[in-house]
């Protein structure tokens, strides 16, 4: 969630439920079932858990403020919705399987009038790092970024000094291309961002394997 606000010509093969879910998901987002965990839309139930989550002082001394209460985050959430029904900008929470609600989110934000240029930012609660679940979400939803909402250049931005999510980065096949001075403002002062990209062609060449890793409903 680093700086986010609370084709080449190559035409990947859909399945029937593939171009379902391209033409329905304004009206609401598919649920992502991936090695025990779901993404799902954002729900008032999650606000509570959110707010535990990503309000310590290990997830939010590098990403821009989030909410500081239960009601914040959930107009937070109801923004989520207009944003997705607007064709603007899409939110997943992060379900672990037995539970009902959200322990972090994965973002995406269109950066011109269609998803082509994109943006993305994620949080997760801290007791989830160097547990594999935010690589296999990360997965689940750059693929749906990249064969659903036709994203072609997707960007993130993470601040230097943000070791953990600089390689998490990189690790999913990002490419580090400058540097973005003063350019978050954090906690009353300002952070050097990195700025990373990853490109449809090359995501496409590097998931190339004949199933998902996860399923949609």
């Amino acid at each position: 969630m680093e700086a986010m606000p609370y084709l080449d010509g190559v035409t990947p093969i859909r399945s029937e439920q593939d171009r379902a879910i391209e033409t329905n998901w304004r009206a609401g987002l598919p649920m992502l079932h991936t090695g025990g965990v779901t993404l799902r839309e954002l729900r008032p139930s999650d606000a509570p858990s959110l707010l535990a989550m990503l309000t310590s002082e290990e997830v939010s001394r590098f990403i821009s403020p989030p909410p500081t209460t239960v009601d914040g985050f959930e107009r937070f959430i109801a923004w989520t919705q207009e944003e997705r029904a607007a064709g603007r900008y899409v939110c997943f929470g992060v379900v672990l399987a037995g539970a009902d609600t959200a322990v972090g989110l994965f973002q995406i934000r269109a950066r011109i009038d269609d998803f082509s240029l994109a943006e993305w930012g994620f949080a997760l609660g801290s007791s989830f790092w160097g547990t594999g679940v935010f690589a296999r979400s990360a997965e689940a939803m750059l693929d749906f970024a990249f064969t659903t909402l036709h994203v072609h250049r997707l960007e993130a931005r993470a601040a230097v000094l943000n070791g953990r999510g600089n390689g998490a980065l990189k690790k999913l096949g990002a490419v580090k291309e400058g540097l973005l001075r003063s350019s978050l403002l954090c906690r009353g002062g300002r952070l050097d961002q990195a700025l990373w990209t990853l490109m449809a062609d090359e995501w496409r060449r590097r998931e190339m394997k004949p199933e998902r890793s996860y399923t949609v409903h």
